[in-house]
C-alpha cells in the first residue's frame, strides 16, 4: 500500500478483525489470554479511527487556530496508544495474578489453539504489510502501528504455543498444571511486552514538551548548518530544534561579528535557503527558519546547543 490512509485503515480493518474473533473466541474457550489480545485488538482498532484522522490533518498547511500546524496530533495519538495498551496490560496483569492464587481457569484448548492460529497469521501478515508501506511512506503513525503488529505477532505466537502444550499436558494426563497454562501465560506476556507501550507513551510525552529529538536526528542536522555556514564569518551559531510527530523544526540563529560586517540581505535570503537545503538532505518534512543578528544587539539566549565560534 502507497498511501497514508489505506496504510492506516487496513490496520484498522484488521485490529477489528482480530479483536472481534477474539471476543467470540473467548465465549467459547474462556481463555483470559485470549479476551487480553481481543481487548487490545478493539481498543486499537477505536484509536486507528482517530490516527486515520490525524493522518489527514498532518498533511495539510498550518492555519489561524492551529499556526504551527497539525503534527503534535501525531504525538498525542501515540501518547493515547501507549497509555491504552499499558492501561489493558496492567488490567490484564492483576486479573492474571488473581486467577493464579485461586486455581488457576479451565479453558477450552482446542478453539485456543484454532484462534491463537488465525491471530498469529493475521498479525504477521499485517505486521509485513506496514513493514512494506515503509518503502513509500515516512510517517510515524505508521511506524508506530507497525511496532504494534509486530508485538502483537510475537504475542499471539506464544499463545499459540503455550495451548499447544496444554493440549500436550491434557494427552499426557497432567491436567494439575493445565489450569494455570492461561493465567501463566497472560503474566509471561504482559511482562515481557510492558516495555513497548512505555517506550512508545514515553517518546510521545517528549515530543509534546519539546524535547530536543535524539541525537541520531539531531547531529547530521547540526552538522549540515555547520557545513551550509562555513564559509561565513559568524560570531556564533545556535541551534534549537524540536519534532513534534514527523515534522522537524529547527531554529538557527547566526549570530554576525558586529554591526559593520553585517551581511546584505540578499546574502542571508541565500544563506537561509542553501542551511534550508542542506538541512532537507539529513531530515523531511522539516521547517527550518535562519535568523541572522549583529553581535552589539545579541544576548545570548539561555538553551540552544552552541555550534560554532569564530573569535
Amino acid at each position: 500500500m502507497k498511501t497514508e490512509v489505506r496504510t492506516l485503515a487496513f490496520s484498522a480493518f484488521m485490529a477489528l478483525l482480530i479483536g472481534c474473533a477474539g471476543i467470540t473466541a473467548t465465549l467459547a474457550s474462556n481463555s483470559q489470554a485470549i479476551l487480553l489480545d481481543g481487548l487490545f485488538n478493539l481498543i486499537y482498532f477505536s484509536v486507528a479511527l482517530v490516527t486515520i484522522k490525524v493522518s489527514k490533518l498532518a498533511s495539510r498547511p498550518d492555519s489561524e487556530s492551529y499556526p504551527f500546524g497539525y503534527s503534535y496530533f501525531e504525538s498525542l495519538v501515540n501518547l493515547c496508544k501507549g497509555l491504552l495498551i499499558l492501561g489493558v496490560s496492567i488490567f490484564a496483569l492483576v486479573d492474571a495474578i488473581a486467577a493464579l492464587l485461586t486455581g488457576g481457569r479451565e479453558i477450552v484448548a482446542g478453539l485456543a489453539v484454532i484462534y491463537a492460529l488465525f491471530a498469529t497469521l493475521a498479525c504477521s501478515v499485517t505486521a509485513w504489510v506496514m513493514h512494506r508501506s515503509q518503502r513509500y511512506i515516512h510517517s510515524p503513525l505508521i511506524v508506530a502501528d507497525k511496532l504494534n503488529w509486530v508485538v502483537n505477532s510475537v504475542i499471539s505466537a506464544a499463545v499459540l504455543a503455550a495451548f499447544c502444550l496444554i493440549v500436550v499436558f491434557e494427552q499426557l494426563g497432567l491436567n494439575t498444571f493445565v489450569a494455570y497454562i492461561d493465567s501463566i501465560l497472560v503474566i509471561a506476556v504482559v511482562v515481557l511486552c510492558l516495555g513497548v507501550p512505555v517506550r512508545m507513551a514515553s517518546q510521545a510525552l517528549k515530543e509534546l514538551l519539546n524535547k530536543t529529538p535524539e541525537e541520531a536526528i539531531a547531529t547530521p542536522v547540526r552538522e549540515a548548518i555547520s557545513e551550509a555556514l562555513s564559509d561565513t564569518h559568524t560570531q556564533e551559531i545556535r541551534v534549537r530544534m524540536v519534532r513534534p510527530g514527523r515534522l522537524l523544526y529547527v531554529m538557527v540563529h547566526v549570530v554576525l561579528p558586529d554591526e559593520g560586517d553585517t551581511t546584505s540581505l540578499t546574502a542571508q535570503d541565500a544563506l537561509r535557503a542553501r542551511v534550508d537545503e542542506k538541512v532537507r538532505h539529513c531530515y523531511s518534512p522539516v521547517v527550518c527558519d535562519v535568523v541572522f543578528t549583529a553581535d552589539t544587539h545579541w544576548a545570548a539566549p539561555s538553551c540552544g546547543l552552541l555550534i560554532n565560534k569564530t573569535p
